[in-house]
């Protein structure tokens, strides 16, 4: 049985998009496929004492183009992010341990295409802070794929010889379960429902901010408020 997952890159996306990579035998970046504005592509949630704020990245409101093609034209957000990062996180307890490793993404390197940028950050938070080794990771761009939507996904899911497709759980509303089960591919839902709190800064406490949060606070223990607390 090959578990595949099929999602667009986000920007430092939350703790459930990594418990569906590491359920995932290949985890294909959905790249090649209309860019969306106001969404995860290019934005995401960090913890303030004002509350949530949004770190964005600028890249227009262009939905014409995909998402493999969006250009980051100012080379200012970086900077700004990352010092907006060090400024409400600098304290946390894990800080200091994974400070080398984003300085290094955010201040040594030019990033000129979203879903490189996402790819990179996403690829390796999963490999080497969160310990993910048995994912294969692969952009939808690099294979051959047909269709719209569901026939897309089903298109992809044979080009790696996948038979089991876990999806988000907001899929179920619209997912076309007929075409998964006529080509032969079990469909998995993700529960996203139980994770575990943890020390978070600013109360009330939130799930649904950037993976930097849980990184910095719980730092190597992170793994186990994404999956390891399903097998204690």
């Amino acid at each position: 049985m090959t578990k595949v997952a099929i999602i667009q890159s986000n920007y430092i996306p939350w703790k459930g998009y990594f418990d569906i990579i590491n359920d995932s035998d290949i985890f294909i970046f959905l790249d090649d496929v209309q860019y969306t504005t106001r969404d995860w592509r290019n934005r995401n949630k960090i913890k303030t004492p004002q509350g949530l704020k949004w770190l964005s990245i600028p890249v227009g409101n262009d939905t014409k183009r995909l998402i493999c093609d969006v250009v980051i034209e100012d080379p200012s957000w970086s900077h700004n992010h990352w010092q907006t990062i060090k400024f409400f996180y600098g304290k946390s307890p894990y800080f200091s341990l994974y400070e080398d490793f984003f300085k290094e993404i955010y201040c040594s390197k030019n990033w000129t295409k979203l879903s490189k940028l996402n790819q990179y950050l996403i690829e390796n938070i999963s490999t080497e802070i969160l310990g993910i080794k048995n994912t294969k990771f692969i952009s939808s761009e690099e294979l051959k794929s047909q269709g719209r939507k569901d026939e897309k996904l089903v298109s992809l899911l044979k080009s790696v010889q996948g038979n089991t497709y876990i999806s988000g759980p907001a899929a179920m509303d619209y997912i076309n379960n007929n075409l998964f089960e006529t080509n032969n591919i079990k469909l998995i839902y993700k529960d996203y429902s139980n994770y575990p709190e943890y020390e978070q800064f600013h109360p009330p406490f939130e799930h649904g901010v950037s993976i930097l949060d849980l990184i910095f606070q719980k730092g190597p223990d992170a793994p186990y408020y994404i999956w390891g607390w399903r097998e204690v």
